[in-house]
This record gives structure tokens, sequence and C-alpha cells, in this order.
């Protein structure tokens, strides 16, 4: 019986191995003819994994099965949304902490008045700001440069006061753009020509630009197409509508003013700085302008200052002013510009630059200048609401003169990182932000394919962290407004800057510094999570993102789902048509994406809806 059992042991191990050999032939025989072009196995699977490419665009989500324990709080006992009725036509143009009519109960010394002083709980407007008749999707980029509808910003006033200057024209239904300013009547292109034979604004070292008192921004218009991205400001005074023009250029400008209050950019952010007949009292308070400057402009920074008093014996004539005035005024912004170790580089017809020298310690003239007072702060970014000063912002041993020239700019490793002055952000960790931004960017692509088209030029980052997502969406048709929130819990807006993008610091309990219908796309990711907890009210927050989006404009939001259900509820009755969507990792990953697109409606008129399901092209 051994014998019989032994057999029968090795009959079967022999079968076993002769099937297990035939299947190993049989499918190496199958893959070599599926790979021969015969086999439709590959064709398969690329369509199976082209359909699941699509798969996280669905119209609805149902949380209960995946994440019922963490929305159970929400009370969904009331399935009708509050509805927000909309603003009379009056409040169009409406501007809440650049109020007209609550800026002219504030003091006119020093353009105090001209300074945010936004509305008290109980003064603000719960309702949505109407755009107005005959409103009209901008036009693309650069044409957009060039022409603005006339309905979207219905205001002549600058094309009679500004006429000669060539700033604006009136033609038919359209605002035309010449290129000119004050300084540049025959256009910006030969203007920056002069400032380029002076400054290498050619080879990537010089990206970001602060040009101080805009007008309508045509100087950043045209840098544009140079590589250099300038963020622009003016106050909403007499000039009416001119950062409000810029805008719907689709050129970076806010409403601001060097009055008495410290510019919202953190220091050392920019590689020039503009002024062209800006009406700046440069020379006057101890030069606290100058200084405000001098804190913002990188080492190795230019500083271009063009109109009165410059070169003031060849031009105090054509001024109509006393040349004693002048005299003394260009005399006072030389003395401040020793102080601040700036070395003048050029002087020529009504045009100066300076550049802030790289080595600020070992300025010999500021050490032997006894009257030179250095600010005490130990926070050079803590500027929100802060006084100005006149003092002297000390530079860091480990400084960013020697950044990266763009677009290389772009990815290296900001020198505030290197050095390790940004509290929990490594190289690696920066490193790995950019790799998870690329990824959620090429998601947004699928859900909106309309994102690189050039639809949308005008963009806003809610809370932009380290700037990665603009970073990972960059491109020449478009520019981003990087907001960095006062309550995050690192400030990042330094290192978003030394990325050759721009941004500024905001609170958003309070409204944005910006006209009505200015942003083309806006994204928030964990913006209500950080704000949860804060005084502000949700409903504040996204009345205001209403405010400042295009009819038709889109909005990105990325956070809990909690918090999204809760958002998604409230711009119910906003008149957004929204979808959620899952994360790209899948269903079980709680942060999810509630994309929305404000419906057109002007004042006066009704509601419609005309925009396309987010997954296909128009």
């Amino acid at each position: 019986m051994a014998k019989t059992s032994s057999a029968d042991s090795r009959t079967r191990s022999s079968v076993q191995i002769f099937i297990v050999v035939g299947l190993c032939c049989f499918f190496y025989i199958l893959g070599a003819w599926q790979r021969s072009g015969f086999g439709k196995g590959d064709s398969i699977a690329l369509e199976i994994t082209k359909t699941n490419a699509e798969c996280n665009i669905i119209p609805n989500l149902s949380f209960d099965s995946h994440h019922g324990g963490e929305v159970s709080e929400i009370d969904e006992a009331d399935s009708k949304p509050k509805v927000f009725e909309p603003c009379s036509a009056g409040y169009t143009d409406y501007t809440p902490c650049q109020d007209q009519r609550r800026a002219m109960t504030y003091s006119r010394e020093n353009m105090i008045y001209r300074e945010r002083h936004c509305p008290r709980e109980e003064e603000k407007v719960h309702c949505m700001i109407p755009a107005p008749k005959g409103y009209v999707t901008p036009f693309p980029w650069p044409k957009s440069r060039d022409y603005v509808p006339y309905a979207n910003a219905p205001y002549k006033s600058l094309t009679v006061e500004k006429a000669i200057q060539n700033w604006i024209q009136y033609e038919g239904n359209v605002f035309r753009f010449p290129g000119g300013g004050t300084q540049f009547p025959q256009g910006a292109d030969k203007y920056i020509d002069q400032i380029a034979s002076v400054i290498p604004i050619t080879n990537g070292t010089v990206r970001t630009a602060l040009d101080t008192g805009c007008g309508v921004a045509s100087w950043g218009a045209y840098l544009w197409s140079r590589n250099v991205i300038v963020m622009s400001f003016a106050p909403r005074d007499s000039h009416e509508a001119q950062v409000q023009f810029a805008l719907e250029r689709g050129v970076p400008a806010v409403i601001g003013v060097l009055g008495t209050i410290k510019l919202p950019y953190p220091s050392r952010a920019f590689d020039m700085a503009h002024c062209s007949r800006c009406l700046i009292p440069w020379g006057a308070n101890d030069g606290i302008y100058m200084m405000e400057v001098d804190r913002v402009l990188r080492p190795g920074g230019y500083w271009v200052l063009s109109g009165p008093p410059i070169n003031w014996k060849v031009n105090y004539k054509a001024w109509q002013r006393p040349k004693e005035d002048l005299q003394e005024e260009q005399r006072k912004i030389e003395e401040i510009a020793k102080k601040l170790c700036w070395e003048k580089r050029s002087e020529k017809a009504e045009m100066a630059i300076w550049q802030k020298v790289v080595d600020t310690e070992s300025c010999q003239r500021r050490q032997d200048d006894s009257s030179v007072e250095f600010c005490k702060s130990s926070d050079a970014d803590d500027v929100w609401y802060k006084k100005m000063e006149a003092c002297v912002t000390p530079s860091p041993k480990v400084s960013n003169g020697n950044l990266t020239a763009f677009p290389s700019r772009l990815y290296a490793v900001p020198p505030r990182i290197a050095s390790g002055s940004v509290p929990g952000v490594s190289s690696e960790t920066y490193q790995e932000d950019n790799k998870k931004w690329k990824k959620h960017v090429i998601a947004y692509r699928k859900i909106n394919r309309l994102l690189d088209s050039g639809r949308y030029r005008n963009i806003m980052d809610m809370n932009a962290g380290l700037g990665s997502f603009a970073a990972a969406i960059d491109s020449s048709k478009l520019w981003v407004m990087n907001v960095v929130p006062t309550i995050a819990e690192t400030n990042t807006l330094g290192v978003i800057y030394e990325r050759g993008l721009i941004g500024i610091y905001h609170d958003w309990c309070e409204a944005f510094s910006t006209y009505p219908r200015t942003y083309d796309l806006i994204h928030a990711h964990g913006l209500f999570s950080l704000y949860k907890k804060d005084k502000c009210n949700t409903e504040d927050i996204l009345l205001e993102m209403d405010r400042i989006l295009r009819p038709e404009g889109a909005v990105i939001f990325r956070d809990e789902v909690d918090v999204l259900i809760k958002v998604k509820k409230i711009v119910g009755g906003m008149r957004w048509d929204t979808k959620m969507v899952d994360h790209e990792d899948g269903p079980l990953v709680l942060e999810k994406v509630l994309i929305a697109v404000k419906q057109y409606w002007v004042t006066g008129g009704n509601s419609t809806s005309t925009q396309k399901p987010l997954n296909q092209k128009s």
C-alpha cells in the first residue's frame, strides 16, 4: 500500500507541474498577442481608465454612508435656504470700506479719509450687489488691456479730465485705453523702454513691482508683456473708478493710499517701486512715505520717480511752480534716499531711479548718520492697521537680495524658507506643497475645462498658503491675487513674493479693497474652517465673495465636508449654481470640493443661468 500511495503522489505532482507550466505558456502567448496590436485588452483598459478619470464629476454626493458621524450636527430641518435679496441700484459700485459718504466724516490730514474705514456690524448690508444694466463679460486678455465695455463702468469723467494725457477715450459702447499716462502721454511702452535702459527688466531679476497712485494702471498693463507683474493701487477719489478700470482691463490693482497706515504687503516684497506724478509728498513727514517704500522694497530693488520735482531746473516753468519749492522738495528726497542707503542710478528728463543697496548692514553713510532711527518692531511684516513710523526697517542677516531670476524663482526654494524663517515650513514641506497643488489643479482642470482657456483672467486665492495654487495655475493668460488672512497661523506672504507672485494681507471679517465684479474666479481652500471659530459670520464672507465675483464667474471651495454643506446651503439663496465633487483621492476623504457659478443678473432684471455644465466645453 505504501508503494501505491507513493506512486500516486508522484503522478499528482507531475500533473500539477504540467498544469502550471501550461498556464504560464498560455498567458505568455496571450500577452504577446495583445501587445502585437491584435488583442483588445489594452484598448478596453484605456476606456476604463478614461471613464474613471471623470468619476469624480458627479451631480450630488451622499454623505450618509461614508461620513454620517461627521455631519450629524448639521441642522437640515429647514431644507429651504435663506434667500438674499438684491440691493438697490444705488449700491452697484459699493465699496464698503471705502464708502464715499463715510470717508467724508474723517480727517483729510495725511489722507486719513481715503484709508480703510469699514462699516460697523449694524451698518453692514445683507443684500447682493447688482451689476449695472447692460453688463457684459469683459474682453479676453490681451484685448481687455485696450478696451473695456462702457456698460461695465459707465463713467466718462476721466475721458475729459485726462484727455490730453491719453489715459482713456470713449468710443461708441467701449472705453479705449491708448496706453498713455500723466508722465507718458505718448504711451507706456516708450516710457518703460526708458526705465529699461537703467533697470534690467528683461532678464527675470525684476519680477514684482509696486505702482503707487497708479491711475488706470497702464504702467502695469504694459509691463505684463515683459514678464513683470505689478501690484497697483490708488485711492477711491475724484479720479472716478480708476482702480475699477484697471481691474476691468485685467490688471492687478486694489483701492489703497499712502496715508498713515502701513501698506498691506510684507517687507522685502518688491523688486521695483514706481511713482509717476502720483502726488505723494515724498519729502514730507520726516520721509515716512519713502521709509515705507523702503520697507517693502527688497535689497537690490529699484525706486522710479518721475515728475515733479525731478530735474526741476529744466522743468519748473512747464510745471508752473516756484523753483525754490521744487528745489527744496528734491533736496529732501535726496537726503532721505541717502539715509535709506539708496544709490541714484540715473536722472534724465523728468525721471530719477534709485537702487537700494544689497548689503544694507554695511552701509557706511547710515552708520555715520546719528539722525537715522531704526524701527524697534521685531516683526516688519506685522502691518495690518498698524501706523507707519518715521524709522528705517532693518534688513535681516539672511535677506532675499540674491533671488533666482523668474521663472525659475517660481519653484526654487524661497530664501525665507531656506533660512528657516517660516515656522513649520522646511524645504521638504515646501516641495510637498507644490506637488499637492499640482495634483489639485489637474483635478480642477477636469472639472472646469475653461480654466486654461483665458475665460478667467482675474483670479483670487482667499487663503493662499505658500502660493502653490497660483504657481500650479500660472499662465500668461491670468494672474492670481494671493490673500494671506491676518488670522492665518503662519505668515507666508513674504514667501509668495519671493516666488515671483503677488498678494496682500486681509481679514475676511471685513470687505476687500476692491470694486464689485472684479474677479473672474475665486479659490477658497480651508477658508471657512479657518474662520469657523472667529467672530466672522459665514454669510458675510459669502456675500463679500458675491460682491467681488463677476456674473457667471466661478468659485472653487475646498474644505471639510461639514463646512461645505453649510456653505452650499447658504449660497443656495444667492443665485449661485453649485456642484459637490469628491476629493481626487476618492469619496472616503473628508475634504471635498464645492464648485459654484454665479448666475447672470443685473439691477432691475431677472436671474438667468446660461452656464453650461462645468465639465463641458463652451
